[in-house]
């Protein structure tokens, strides 16, 4: 295929999205994506011809939204290739994946003696938690520090853990930075160590194949929202050894087996992590945007947004008074460039870009101990989805190259 070729391919995938147009460049995909027809149509479908309250009921209409909710589990299962479809946890998203677990599992697995390891560039939702938890427990949250490009060492594995390790949280793909770890390598030091890993897959399962076998992470988390499916839906994989043991992190309806008032016995898993009426049309939609992104290939998409990130990267650099944060080379972002404009706050660089239909964001991007490690207190970020095209690439930066002149430098 020819250059013209891909180009027209992207075009009519994009003619998909039903909120995209020319009007604005729309380049906060790490925040959120936009939903393509056959995910809208799929959620129509569902509510109009299949809604009901699933498991208990025994009409038809409540089989088929069970039928439908357990297939949508089978299919993350295989996306993600899990072992098994009852290793995948529906949720919220990933923010409620890492609260169960981060609950679950350090009740019955932490004591004053342990440690649990949280690098520095994890988001809020990665780093909240297990901080409750070990001081909850009186256990010790230690820090594994990247460099700064987001690189973590062999050196700083080997300073970090200990026989006290207990569990390491850790993102897949920095939603600052864009650096890819390679959890697979690192989850074998890990696990020598006699330690488990957790990883943050927000931002790595939307825009490249994950295999958490081939990875061996012990959980992974990540959000529907962020892979074209609707807010609202999200999973928690976990090793099914290791679910089993844990208890429920909410209680109610659905997450039991027997209630008397004397004895309570819970369900089996996943059901026992997923309480109260579960959110099939959710389920539905992300079942649904995982067939899209099966049917685009991940070559495919892969390959447009290291078109993209290569061309906003080196664009930023030829523009000149920006800093880029993180590493200065293409390939070490996946789908996000982080960046400061010399003498200009970040919200007032949005603000600027925003007015011309340049969507961007701008703060801390909920990574404040990453900030403090680099050494700034808030930045600009553009990520990038397939949809987005060279022009509205180009449309950034030169938006971006009048900054400085709006602001009277």
């Amino acid at each position: 295929m020819n250059k013209e070729e891909k180009k027209d391919l992207i075009t009519n995938y994009r003619k998909l999205f039903p909120l995209l147009s020319d009007d604005i460049a729309y380049l906060d995909n790490a925040a959120t994506t936009q939903k393509p027809g056959v995910v809208l149509d799929a959620l129509k479908h569902y509510y109009e011809q299949d809604n009901a309250n699933p498991f208990r009921g025994v009409y038809d209409l409540s089989e088929r939204a069970t039928e439908l909710y357990e297939a949508a589990r089978g299919k993350v299962a295989g996306f993600i290739n899990a072992k098994y479809p009852e290793e995948i946890v529906f949720v919220r998203n990933a923010t409620e994946a890492l609260n169960l677990l981060a609950y679950s599992w350090c009740e019955d697995n932490l004591s004053e003696s342990d440690e649990v390891v949280v690098s520095v560039m994890e988001h809020h939702s990665d780093f909240l938690p297990w901080k409750y938890m070990a001081e909850k427990k009186g256990a010790r949250l230690v820090k594994l520090e990247p460099d700064q490009t987001g690189l973590i060492s062999d050196d700083a594995l080997e300073r970090t853990l200990s026989d006290k390790t207990r569990i390491v949280a850790l993102t897949h793909i920095s939603n600052v930075l864009g650096r890819k770890n390679d959890i697979k390598h690192i989850a074998g030091k890990v696990h020598a160590a006699g330690a488990l890993i957790s990883v943050d897959g927000a931002q790595s399962v939307p825009h490249t194949a994950v295999d958490v076998r081939d990875l061996d992470c012990d959980f992974l988390s990540f959000s529907g929202h962020k892979m074209f499916a609707p807010m609202g839906i999200g999973v928690l994989y976990g090793k099914r050894e290791h679910l089993e043991k844990m208890k429920p992190f909410l209680y109610g309806g659905e997450m039991i087996q027997t209630v008397h008032w004397d004895k309570v016995t819970y369900a089996e898993i996943p059901h026992r992590f997923e309480a109260g009426t579960v959110n099939v049309g959710g389920a539905v939609g992300l079942s649904a945007a995982i067939d899209f992104i099966n049917g685009i290939g991940w070559e495919t998409i892969e390959a447009q947004e290291e078109k993209l990130t290569k061309r906003a990267i080196l664009g930023i650099k030829d523009i000149g008074n920006i800093r880029l944060i993180g590493s200065d080379r293409p390939e070490d972002h996946k789908g996000i460039v982080t960046f400061c404009v010399e003498d200009v706050h970040p919200h007032d660089v949005a603000d600027i870009l925003g007015k011309a239909g340049v969507c961007i964001r701008a703060g801390h991007h909920c990574a404040q101990p990453l900030m403090d490690h680099l050494g700034v207190r808030s930045t600009c970020r553009a990520s990038f989805a397939f949809y987005n095209t060279e022009e509205e690439v180009d449309r950034f930066l030169t938006e971006l190259s009048k900054v400085r002149g709006l602001m009277g430098y």
